[in-house]
């Protein structure tokens, strides 16, 4: 008569991580050995505390099957030099590199890790903390925009600095504009424009990272924000870029590597270039055609998550090579407020609809970041909602099989048109125009209750708003201003700047060709020509050459010419542009700005 064998009990493991992403491993001899371990959790965390005093509460996150024994697995974040000799850190990918060192239980459980390594930088955080606070105003670090003439042309402006004395009484509220007399030409500026706080925290993050490491190499992911002068001002001060804002791999070069995939339309040509400043660079492979940077990251390397976030994959790459992300990681608090909410939307049954251009950094984290909870498509426009809503209200499957075509790359694995868009909710990247989000919205609802009778299958209710304030509110403002007579109007920003563009959407609707997109004060090349860029879509545009003032007799009258800069625009190059176009007028009738400034006091 036989006699059952009773399975072995099941054991607990935990991964200890520090906050670098390293696995803490027990070294015996040439073996890599689980940690900490044991029969119940108690005995694994007892033996956790024993070497690390300053951990994070353990979570469980999957099993493991291993050498015939089953293991929970639980992963933490440790702080600080492990009291036990046999325990060291060691990189994912250095642990990857030496399968044949690593003991049966350990590899198991690093094989079926994969799925949860973005979580593992973010362990000592709560699910409702966000990971990067706006600083209050009494503890920003303004010293780094003066830091030398460079910066100081750059970042300061008197006369910005008291427009935003004088109209910002409130951050969230837009104000009327303010006017600048200097007699033959009239500058109206709105009541906000120009930096928002989460440029602010990125500029102010990348600027002290820089000035705390001097023997390190400190990488921006991709571009800090989407203006080229604060970029490249950051690159002449020793950072670099990971890769373009097209997610296209830098090579040691500093060019865009040709043989990377680009999953968007290519980018033009990008003026950032790789600068050596003495640092050491990891060997890479001698049979690597072509090294990017990404090659040579080392532990030693610091690497910043620029505001827009980043996706999970890039995070992923950088858990693995043991690289601190939290700690550098300056995603703006209000886009992932958006996150959030798309996944709290996910967790109520909603497929998440992404009112954004997938070929922005932002609204690419966004997916990335959705995808773990849940279904999600990402729509371009009203037009593009409209057509998703011809799909949603029929029940024809050859109507149903049009999704696949005209949403092809930008809806998640696995997406079931009959099943993902019987509920759908609205998130969007922060920085279009929210009149447009709106309008999806309402016209999502508008279909679910014409096909079903119940708009309620529609999320994206105000308490939910991920609509950033910032982008709202230099909106708001800008829509004031332009209720004002005027002859002609600047904005101000980056090429690649989302909510620069939709700014100046605002202004071509009631101006027309008066109304210009510039970089900075040498895109006026003249009173009779301005470099306007166009945006033609996909990340892509041209420079058109328009007209200004051609005529001597056009400067006959006073002129009232708006200006306002996009989230990402230095109040310096507002200034530049004033004092250019000032230039196009009789110095002895203009007023001076010690003038202009007394009538602001």
């Amino acid at each position: 008569m036989s006699t059952a064998v009773a399975a072995p009990p099941t054991l607990f493991a935990v991964l200890a991580f520090n906050p670098s992403n390293q696995l803490a491993v027990r070294r015996l001899g040439s073996k890599h050995g689980l940690a900490f371990s044991g029969t119940d959790l108690a005995m694994a965390v007892t033996r956790l505390a024993s070497a690390f005093r300053h951990h994070s509460n353990p979570a469980e996150y999957y099993t493991t099957e291993a050498a015939g024994r089953s293991y929970r697995v639980c992963l933490v974040q440790v702080s600080g030099a492990p009291a036990d000799a046999e325990i060291r850190f060691e990189s994912l990918d250095a642990l990857a590199a030496q399968p044949e060192s690593l003991a049966p239980s350990l590899a198991a459980m690093l094989r079926d890790l994969e799925p949860h390594l973005v979580e593992i930088p973010y362990l000592h955080l709560g699910e409702n903390d966000f990971i990067y606070k706006f600083r209050p105003a009494q503890e920003r670090n303004t010293a780094i925009y003066a830091q030398d003439l460079a910066a100081d042309g750059l970042y300061q402006s008197q006369l910005c600095a008291a427009i935003k004395a004088l109209a910002r009484q409130h951050e969230r509220t837009a104000a009327a504009p303010v006017t600048l007399d200097f007699g033959p030409v009239r500058y109206v500026i709105p009541s906000h424009f120009g930096f928002c706080l989460g440029v602010k925290n990125a500029i102010e993050r990348a600027y002290e990272t820089l000035a705390e490491n001097p023997g390190r190499r400190v990488f921006m992911l991709s571009e800090l924000i989407h203006n080229p002068f604060v970029n490249e001002d950051l690159l002449r001060r020793g950072l670099r870029y990971l890769q373009t804002d097209k997610g296209v791999p830098y090579t040691l070069a500093g060019k865009p590597a040709t043989g990377a995939p680009v999953a968007q339309p290519p980018d033009q040509e990008s003026p950032l270039m790789y600068h050596d400043h003495g640092t050491s660079v990891a060997k890479a492979p001698a049979t690597t055609a072509e090294v990017t940077l990404w090659d040579t990251l080392t532990p030693e390397d610091i690497v910043i998550i620029p505001a827009f976030g980043a996706t999970d994959d890039d995070k992923r790459r950088l858990v693995r090579k043991g690289i601190a992300v939290c700690q550098y990681d300056a995603t703006c608090m209000l886009v992932e407020k958006v996150w959030k909410a798309a996944r709290a939307y996910s967790r109520e049954g909603f497929t998440i609809i992404i009112h954004g251009k997938r070929e922005h950094e932002e609204t690419k984290a966004t997916f990335s970041n959705t995808r773990r909870h849940g279904h999600a498509v990402i729509v371009r426009n009203l037009d593009e909602a409209r057509q998703l809503a011809e799909i949603i209200a029929s029940d024809d499957a050859t109507v149903h099989a049009r999704f696949y075509e005209l949403f092809a790359g930008r809806h998640t694995p696995g997406f079931d048109v009959a099943r993902h868009l019987q509920r759908v909710a609205v998130v969007n990247q922060t920085t279009l125009l929210m009149n447009e989000t709106l309008a999806i919205i309402e016209h999502l609802r508008a279909t679910y209750r014409a096909k079903y009778g119940d708009d309620t299958r529609v999320g994206g209710s105000s308490r939910r708003d991920t609509l950033c304030y910032a982008t709202q509110v230099n909106q708001d403002a800008l829509s004031r201003a332009l209720g004002e007579p005027l002859d002609a109007a600047f904005v101000i920003g980056g090429r690649n700047s989302s909510n620069t563009y939709q700014l100046f959407r605002l202004c071509e609707q009631k101006l027309g060709a008066n109304a210009f997109f510039i970089q900075s004060e040498a895109s006026i090349r003249s009173r009779a020509e301005v470099e306007h860029y166009v945006y033609v879509g996909a990340g892509s545009g041209r420079t058109d050459i328009r007209p200004l003032w051609p005529r001597e007799a056009d400067l006959a009258s006073p002129k009232k010419v708006l200006i306002t800069g996009g989230a990402s625009c230095p109040d310096g190059i507002i200034q530049q542009v004033i004092t250019r176009i000032n230039t196009f007028f009789p110095p002895a009738s203009l007023r001076t700005a010690a003038d202009v400034l007394h009538d602001l006091s």
